[in-house]
Parts: C-alpha cells; sequence; structure tokens
C-alpha cells in the first residue's frame, strides 16, 4: 500500500512542482503508515525509481531524444538509457531515503511516547 502512495503522490507531484518533492511525497506516507524500516526504504525508492523513469520517456521520446544524448555525450556516457537509468537510481535513492527517515521519525516518537 505505501509503494502505491508514494507512486501516486510522486507522480503527481513530477509534472507540476520541483524534483525535491520527492522527498516528502515518500516521507510523509512512510511516517504515517510505514511499518518497517526495509519495506519503507525499498517502497519509496521503487516508486520514484519507476516514476521517474516513466517521466523521463514521457519527456525524451517525443523529441528523438536530442537533448538525452547530448547529455549523455557531456558526461561521456556511452548511451542515453544509461543516462535515464542514473537519473531514476539518484530519485530512487532520494525516496528511498525520505521514506526511511519517514518510518524512523514515527519510531523515534513512538519510543517517546512510552517512556
Amino acid at each position: 500500500m505505501l509503494f502505491f502512495i508514494i507512486l501516486i503522490l510522486t507522480f503527481g507531484s513530477g509534472y507540476f512542482l520541483p524534483w525535491w518533492v520527492v522527498a516528502i511525497a515518500a516521507f510523509l506516507p512512510a511516517l504515517f503508515i510505514g511499518k518497517t524500516p526495509a519495506k519503507s526504504f525499498w517502497s519509496g525508492f521503487g516508486g520514484v525509481f519507476i516514476v521517474w523513469t516513466i517521466l523521463a520517456l514521457f519527456k525524451t521520446v517525443p523529441n528523438d531524444n536530442i537533448l538525452a544524448k547530448h547529455v549523455a555525450t557531456l558526461f561521456q556516457l556511452p548511451n542515453w538509457i544509461l543516462l535515464l537509468l542514473i537519473t531514476a537510481l539518484i530519485g530512487g535513492l532520494v525516496g528511498g531515503m525520505s521514506a526511511l527517515s519517514g518510518v524512523l521519525l514515527k519510531r523515534a516518537f513512538a519510543k517517546i511516547n512510552i517512556k
């Protein structure tokens, strides 16, 4: 469930808001419904990774990957697909770490309330 919530929030914010909003979109659901740190991390990572891959493809395929090819050449990458994977990996790490932070903050507050 957490995975799909992060996926939907990330996809909805991907067109209109800055890139860093994915951190908030992964943090808040994990804060409220995250169960374990590992599941939260992988839900955040997978949700953002998939959405960033799809959004990057939506933006690069209609123009025949012209900009992506030039940026890949600038970074001395063999092709634009590797650039796409690196971009999605960075987004996935941001989403995963944000979701992990959310569930760990939830646990920290739960320990404070017990004492």
